[in-house]
């Protein structure tokens, strides 16, 4: 009988494109959600949480490849049909609306957060598994409802840390895009299926102004572009005189909000749709001055794109205006940290009618890759004031402490590991960032007292903390044992950790 093969062992991996979060990472993103539903829900949006699994007849025509359901998103096939991981929060709330329309106010303003997840390649900084954080107006065709979006987002922005002046909010509008194309003879309102392909190249081409400039663009325009590789890229063919339309359009953004707008209206002359996607965009400039958001907060910039293909009038985007250092130590700007627009047909396919419809999406890790960038988070989190065993046979005691301190807000946890090393304990207390630590043994316990260490002033000390400072709060203090509770008190506050 042959030997039998051992199982290979499992590697000790998450998926590729997946990550793990530890405390101080799960507890900086919950600091922000918190900070931003304040916001939300100061504007009288309310909270939602819809089902991470939707149908993919639900997702519908926003999946990357309908004919494949599983590529773009996470998805598998039972019984009554294919289901998928929801890939954003704008998706499931269409279905929502639809199902609950009766029930819900019109408007509906709703807010909702959580992971969504993608079936794409990964790579730096880009994972399968992401936070999205997002809020909606849906049944309001009002521009009203557009600039509120985008002066929430302002202050959302300002509310988590980014200062003023390190961020702008670009809006632009898909009608007057559409007004660009028709004028460029590229968007024939009475057939829109024609000229879909060079639509599209157009759309990605001005996406791609920051990366390759103008001349690069134009060449995207025309017959195509060659990269410093060779790889080739094929143009949308069009003519020169079409070309330099859209140029224009990417070059319209003037001096001041009028002259943006003039240089617009200019472009769409002609084109129906165009002149009333100016006309929006001239409305929400009007109600955002209003509230007293100026162009440094909050812009029209005609060269935003936004996926546009998704939306049905404004856009608008959140960019971060301070430099970094890429992987590769190069300056570049942060970049988006939000997205959103008018979407007025996503609720009709389940409806049959037109739902007006507007929102916003933060990308969360990507605000705080930010904040820590700029150095408004600290990487830090403090851990749990630690009792250190020094009877293992008096474990109750030592939970009995722990009980007190957990009675008086105060986080603690009492050491479980191998009490044998008392030293082990402290490097255990250290690696938590605990403030404190209490020891208690034979002879406190008799003598009716505690000791309670300063780990905080420990580790100033180690870094050159003055003897002044140490006489003035000593590292260690001996104390009674019903006194317990008050000291450990007093101490985190000369550590600055209490009000």
């Amino acid at each position: 009988m042959g030997k039998q093969k051992k199982e290979p062992k499992p590697k000790a991996l998450p998926p590729k494109g997946f990550r793990d979060y530890f405390g101080v990472d799960v507890s900086e993103r919950s600091e922000m959600l918190r900070q931003i539903a304040d916001v939300y829900h100061l504007y009288g949006f309310e909270q939602l949480e819809s089902s991470a699994v939707e149908t993919v007849e639900a997702l519908g025509k926003f999946l990357p490849d309908v004919d494949r359901p599983n590529e773009g998103v996470f998805a598998w096939q039972e019984d009554e049909g294919w289901l998928a991981l929801r890939y954003d929060l704008t998706a499931p709330l269409a279905r929502v609306y639809a199902q609950y329309r009766n029930d819900l106010p019109s408007p509906y303003r709703r807010f909702a957060m959580g992971p969504v997840w993608r079936n794409e390649k990964p790579g730096p900084g880009r994972f399968r598994q992401f936070y999205q954080c997002d809020a909606d107006t849906v049944g309001s065709a009002s521009m009203g409802a557009d600039a509120e979006i985008c002066a929430m987002l302002s202050d959302t922005l300002e509310r988590v840390g980014i200062a003023r002046g390190d961020y702008i909010i670009r809006v632009n509008n898909r009608k007057v895009l559409n007004g660009i194309m028709e004028v460029a003879g590229i968007l024939d309102p009475t057939e829109l299926d024609k000229f879909t392909e060079e639509r599209g190249i157009v759309l990605r081409a001005i996406d791609k102004l920051d990366r390759l400039g103008l001349e690069g663009v134009r060449q995207l325009l025309g017959a195509g572009r060659k990269d410093d590789s060779g790889d080739f890229t094929q143009g949308a063919g069009l003519n020169d005189a079409q070309a330099e339309i859209v140029i224009g359009f990417m070059q319209a953004l003037g001096a001041t909000t009028a002259e943006t707008l003039a240089n617009l209206r200019n472009l769409v002359e002609g084109s129906a749709i165009g002149e009333a996607g100016v006309d929006e965009m001239e409305q929400i400039s009007e109600l955002v001055a209003a509230q007293g958001y100026g162009s440094d907060r909050i812009v029209l910039d005609p060269s935003v794109v936004r996926g546009l293909g998704y939306y049905t009038g404004p856009v608008y985007e959140a960019e971060l205006t301070f430099e970094i250092k890429d992987e590769k130590g190069r300056t570049r700007q942060f970049g988006s940290v939000a997205g959103g627009g008018r979407y007025d047909n996503l609720v009709k396919r389940f409806t049959g009618q037109e739902v007006p419809a507007t929102g916003i999406s933060i990308g969360v890790d990507r605000l705080l890759a930010a904040l820590r960038m700029k150095g408004r988070i600290e990487r830090s989190s403090l851990g749990p004031v630690v009792i250190t065993v020094m009877d293992r046979d008096r474990i109750s005691d030592y939970q009995a402490m722990a009980s007190e301190l957990r009675t008086a807000g105060i986080r603690a946890e009492v050491y479980l590991g191998n009490p044998k090393n008392f030293g082990n304990q402290l490097k255990y207390a250290d690696n938590r960032s605990s403030p404190i630590a209490i020891i208690e043994g034979r002879d406190e316990k008799e003598s009716g007292i505690v000791q309670i260490k300063d780990l905080i002033l420990g580790a100033q000390l180690a870094k050159g903390a003055t003897l002044e400072e140490w006489k003035a709060r000593p590292g260690q203090i001996e104390v009674p044992r019903q006194e317990l509770v008050a000291q450990v008190i007093a101490m985190l506050a000369a550590q600055g950790l209490t009000e």
